[in-house]
């Protein structure tokens, strides 16, 4: 995932921001954009997680080895997976810290970094809350949970169903907070021209 988030990144700035320079957009993507584009990417990377669960549990199922712990599906079926969430993180992350310096007041440039980390903490530590949550709650009904000790036995499927919906009610919000943040940034160079 941090090979992809590198790899995004040097694409972006070697690429991509090269083309978008000999065009009108030649700033490139504002930092909000970036944000939306990361969520975006993230929730296309839960519910191709999702589906690759359901396929892999499919395989396990109606293998005739279900006590085996080598199943005939390729690892590489999760890479797709760790690429999205790298190229939605890298996003997110660029976008959020270019947010955070550049609509700071000069004074507050520090804090606005220290904020772009503080959301990353927080959002780690909610993620953990979740997984307990999700870890005690049987989820199907012959008392299976969604993360069982053997992952044969749990709907790992079913959980990042979960955290597709999240995402997508995260994108949401974050659309509403845009467009009221972007009102205020309009109103405010409005009043100071």
């Amino acid at each position: 995932m941090i090979g992809s988030i590198m790899l995004t990144l040097a694409i972006h700035n070697r690429l991509i921001m090269p083309l978008f320079r000999k065009t009108r957009y030649s700033h490139g993507l504002k930092s909000l954009q970036k944000i939306w584009l990361g969520l975006l990417f993230s929730i296309i990377a839960m519910v191709g997680a999702a589906l690759a669960e359901r396929k892999r549990l499919s395989v396990a199922k109606t293998s005739s080895r279900t006590t085996a712990l080598i199943l005939p599906v390729s690892g590489f079926l999760l890479l797709p997976q760790f690429i999205l969430v790298g190229i939605g993180d890298a996003f997110i992350y660029a976008g959020q810290l270019d947010f955070f310096i550049t609509k700071s007041p000069r004074g507050m440039k520090a804090i606005g970094t220290g904020l772009f980390l503080a959301t990353i903490s927080l959002g780690l530590f909610l993620s953990t809350i979740l997984v307990e949550i999700v870890r005690e709650v049987p989820g199907t009904n012959d008392g299976h949970y969604w993360l069982a000790h053997r992952i044969n036995d749990g709907r790992l499927d079913l959980f990042y169903g979960l955290l597709a919906v999240l995402s997508l009610i995260n994108l949401g919000l974050f659309l509403l907070c845009a467009k009221c943040i972007c009102q205020i940034l309009k109103e405010e160079t409005s009043y100071h021209s």
